[in-house]
């Protein structure tokens, strides 16, 4: 990380591809963005903007990776386990991306191979990880502009409040998409 820390924004670009495309380098890229934003606190926007764009392309090639080899994993699978998990993550696997692409405490790499491994579809997986990463990487920015220096020390301080927001979050987005189901069978069901 150090190196690419030499590299100023380009740095930042490139440590966000390559923590996002599937190497282990963690939260590195939160810390070096918060760092910047406190730097230079009227790029911090700019520096998210970065953040994101090479996350983005990081993730679109680790999912593409995964979409190409998950046949293979699928076939080891033993057919009614492949099939179980296929409906789960059918039915719940985008909230299981965006959750860890907006918390920088869970590992999201494992979400995007699963994705890609199950074909979901491309766009609305799109979506998800620009909408979780933007969240993070701007909201890291403007922790950056407001706290300054302190901000590394706010995120430690509330590791536990993060952490039940997480889950809190996670719950919250499990019950909408199990509240949605139950209202589109009942809307289906008064059309026929």
């Amino acid at each position: 990380m150090n190196f690419l820390v030499a590299f100023g924004p380009w740095g930042l670009f490139l440590l966000a591809i390559l923590d996002s495309s599937g190497l282990p380098i963690p939260n590195s890229l939160d810390a070096y963005l918060i760092f910047l934003s406190v730097k230079e606190p009227q790029l911090a926007y700019r520096y998210a903007a970065i953040s994101l764009a090479g996350s983005m392309i990081g993730n679109v090639t680790l999912f593409l990776i995964a979409r190409r080899g998950g046949r293979r994993f699928q076939e080891r699978v033993d057919p009614d386990r492949k099939h179980r998990f296929r409906q789960w993550f059918k039915r719940f696997g985008l909230v299981t991306v965006f959750v860890p692409g907006l918390m920088p405490i869970l590992p999201l790499k494992l979400f995007v191979i699963s994705a890609g491994a199950l074909h979901t579809r491309f766009f609305p997986f799109l979506i998800v990880i620009l909408l979780a990463r933007a969240g993070r990487y701007f909201g890291e920015a403007w922790l950056g502009v407001k706290l300054g220096i302190e901000s590394t020390g706010f995120l430690r301080k509330h590791t536990w409040e993060i952490v039940i927001a997480t889950v809190l979050l996670f719950v919250a987005l499990y019950l909408l998409v199990i509240v949605s189901e139950r209202w589109h069978k009942r809307h289906s069901r008064a059309l026929e």
